[in-house]
């Protein structure tokens, strides 16, 4: 409106969360609260074998319970939803098991009650008569297993089609990227050649929130109140399922509890609406903290890594095969194996790049998307990997990366060129803050310390939609209006930022709305580190949107530019009273994105931008036990622009801290297929006493494309932190430790095996 006007400055701005006060005060609106009149409670009968042909299901005395008001199996579930089998990728995964049941923990049948702890008293009555069969719960022993998860696969969207009808095999989803020139050719003149073969095992989620839908039959159509991250997803899938257009499907999501890729997709609602329609009421599922183990863990994992150097010490050519054991359906798993896949070769600049990924199908739970989509895993393997070779090589691990590392402007071994985002700024902030090449202390007596680091990329998501809404009214308010999920990242907030910069107005006018299918439009999800870019960008454009349409109301009503006529008085010269709004729209995708090759996974533009981290540990180890101890984590981000840097440093000491609970401690045990440790008594996260002094340093700069110039953080924490610390423990007391997590026990057998003094395998 008017040029003169000082611009109130909201990007850049470390403003208080605007969640904050109402978590804290316990006013928040999370869906486990929710109550709703004539409501009825699900209670799940679950799998007691890894994999088995159901023979019958016998829910007689279960249904006469006092009190019971239905028991719902697979069959029941065909009468509203012909073929019940849901997916994001492949349609492979039933509502409830028909046929078969394929890991410990599937969801056989449900009781439906109203008073929730009749209906868990009735799930003990059902009882279910199986043909067991052979499991598979290794992603090495699936490759050459006789027996098969599915006997066929089921792709589900058009880009893998060509899968449809494969059958007798657990490869569920093959990925390839070929780079340069023929990489067998390059390992025969290379003159030196390195493999290692690394492991990682599954871990779990645990939101202090587990999932938890309700639903809610309104006439002729249902409303969905959940916990998830992706809601447009969830009303297309439902409507899918059910054969309805998508207006009659409504998904209300507020805040979340915790998410990290364990709300994604779906989860529960495809089961609770089905119910909630055959019972004509309202039904809701709330899953115990044991339950989450069963229904989504993050992938464990094969990963083989060769590479072949010259005289120089710079890498000639690398071979990648990584094996995601991704459980018994698909879920996301194709996905990771191609987005993690894809950047095996790190962030190096190598001109022979040979990877294969596998996406396994296993009995076991399914694996899902979580904070990192498979990179932890992956800089886990290429990054122990580098540090072995220079250690071997004799050249110290900094000088060997600079060495190797991609320079701006460089190919990446996708095609596609490095650019706005410095590898080696990023590696020389990690060692300059670790003070790496200096004196260091090195422990005496029994204890011994070390220090390692390590650097890691990973590409964004693409292509992928984000629209918005922002409504400016009368009072001088704006409201934003999207679909992006708030489950503790601050997106609300840092979105709220932007808009109040474009409108130049203070960040508490603004407004956010959470998502509401019937009122928000349509966005991707809230996964991949993808909202600030993507959703960032269309908050932006639709504020921009509104604001032009604001100066041309000014203009229609006889305001002269620069006469700072007050908003309220533009409304009211044109509806004759203070009412009113203009309202901005926007969709946005990324410029230019070009779909991989199929065979060769080559793309000029396969990202619209690319995440970049690199984290420095100091640990402190006890060989007497092999205890080890983190010190200190350093970690350096290449943010971008940052809209709210107490929000960037929380979200990547959050990630970081996180991955250190999976580097040290946590594992998902398994005995038979059996979940042997779902409880916070047995899977330990980190607590207070566990966390070390932790540092974040974040790049100077702007991601040229993004809005503002930021891009996305909530996973940049976590990539390097297994690697930096493992490499850490080698500084220490020399032995190399290839599997995941790093107990005392195995770095203690690592220590002995070395010496010459194995202990047992128990």
């Amino acid at each position: 409106m008017n040029d003169q006007i000082t611009q109130i400055r909201a990007v850049g701005q470390s403003h208080p969360r605007r969640e904050a006060r109402e978590k804290v005060t316990g006013r928040i609106e999370y869906i486990h609260n929710l109550r709703l009149p004539n409501m009825l409670y699900g209670k799940i009968f679950r799998s007691t074998v890894a994999h088995a042909r159901i023979v019958s299901i016998d829910t007689s005395e279960a249904a006469a319970c006092p009190g019971v008001d239905m028991v719902l199996t697979g069959e029941d579930i065909r009468k509203i939803m012909p073929d019940p089998h849901f997916g994001v990728m492949f349609h492979d995964q039933p509502v409830l098991a028909l046929d078969k049941v394929r890991y410990v923990g599937e969801p056989v049948a449900i009781v439906l009650a109203s008073d929730p702890n009749v209906a868990a008293e009735a799930v003990a009555l059902i009882d279910v008569d199986y043909d067991e069969l052979e499991p598979v719960f290794d992603e090495m022993e699936a490759l050459s297993a006789e027996t098969f998860v599915h006997d066929e696969l089921k792709p589900g969207i058009p880009e893998i089609q060509f899968l449809k009808g494969v059958r007798d095999t657990n490869v569920g989803f093959p990925y390839q990227l070929r780079h340069g020139g023929d990489v067998d050719t390059a390992f025969e003149e290379a003159d030196r050649v390195f493999e290692h073969t690394f492991r990682t095992h599954p871990s779990a989620h645990v939101p202090l929130e587990p999932p938890v839908t309700v639903a809610e039959p309104t006439g002729a159509g249902l409303t969905l109140h959940t916990a998830n991250q992706s809601p447009s997803f969830v009303r297309y899938e439902i409507s899918r399922l059910l054969g309805w257009p998508q207006h009659r499907i409504r998904v209300r999501v507020p805040y979340l509890g915790g998410g990290f890729g364990a709300k994604l997709w779906i989860r529960l609602e495809a089961l609770v609406a089905a119910a909630a329609l055959l019972a004509k009421r309202p039904v809701k599922v709330s899953l115990s903290m044991e339950e989450q183990f069963y229904t989504i863990t993050k992938h464990g994992a094969t990963l083989k890594i060769k590479s072949g150097l010259d005289k120089d010490g710079r890498i000639t050519a690398r071979k990648c095969e990584v094996f995601w054991n991704g459980g018994a359906y698909a879920d996301i798993g194709p996905a990771v194996a191609f987005h993690a896949g894809m950047t095996a070769a790190g962030p190096y600049d190598i001109e022979n790049v040979a990877i294969d990924s596998f996406s396994m199908y296993t009995n076991r739970p399914v694996a899902g998307a979580m904070r990192g989509f498979g990179h932890p895993q992956l800089i886990w393997a290429y990054e122990n990997h580098t540090d072995m070779m220079a250690h071997e090589l004799g050249i110290d691990p900094l000088e060997f990366r600079r060495r190797n590392i991609l320079r701006e402007g460089k190919e990446h071994a996708t095609g596609t060129a490095l650019n706005t985002s410095s590898v080696e700024k990023v590696l020389d902030r990690v060692a300059e803050r670790l003070q790496w090449g200096k004196p260091f202390e090195r422990g005496e007596g029994t204890v011994k310390r070390g220090r390692g680091f390590a650097i890691g990329i990973k590409a964004s998501i693409a292509p992928s939609t984000s629209e918005a809404i922002v409504r400016l009214g009368a009072d001088g308010s704006a409201t934003l209006i999207c679909a992006t999920v708030d489950m503790g990242q601050g997106s609300d907030t840092a979105h709220a930022q932007i808009v109040a910069e474009v409108l130049n107005m203070p960040v508490e006018m603004v407004h956010v709305v959470h998502p509401d299918t019937d009122v928000a439009p349509y966005d991707t999800g809230t996964l991949g580190s993808r909202s600030l870019y993507h959703m960032g960008h269309a908050a932006r454009l639709a504020a921009e949107d509104a604001k032009a349409k604001l100066e041309e109301l000014a203009a229609e009503v006889g305001a002269q530019p620069g006469s700072n006529v007050p908003i309220w008085e533009l409304f009211a010269r044109k509806n004759g009273m203070p009412v009113g709004h203009v309202v901005g729209t926007a969709s946005f995708i990324p410029d230019g994105h070009i779909p991989p090759d199929p065979m060769t996974g080559q793309s000029p533009h396969i990202t619209p931008y690319w995440m970049l981290g690199a984290t420095g540990a100091e640990v402190e180890i006890d060989t007497e036990t092999g205890r080890v101890t983190v010190l200190k984590m350093i970690n350096v981000a290449d943010t971008g622009t940052q809209i709210n840097p107490k929000i960037v440093d929380h979200q990547i000491s959050g990630a970081s801290i996180m991955q250190l609970g999976q580097t040290m401690q946590e594992k998902v045990h398994f005995d038979f297929g059996q979940v042997t440790n779902a409880s916070f008594a047995d899977y330990k996260i980190p607590s207070m006493l566990d966390i070390p002094q932790i540092e974040t340093s974040i790049l100077d700069g702007a991601e040229a494309d993004g809005p503002f110039g930021a891009k996305g953080v909530g996973e940049t924490g976590s990539f390097c932190v297994s690697s930096a610390i493992a490499n850490a423990v080698f500084n220490a007391v020399g032995v190399r430790v290839s599997e995941m997590p790093i107990t005392g026990e195995t770095v203690y057998r690592a220590m002995r095996a070395a010496a010459g003094e194995p202990l047992e395998e128990e």
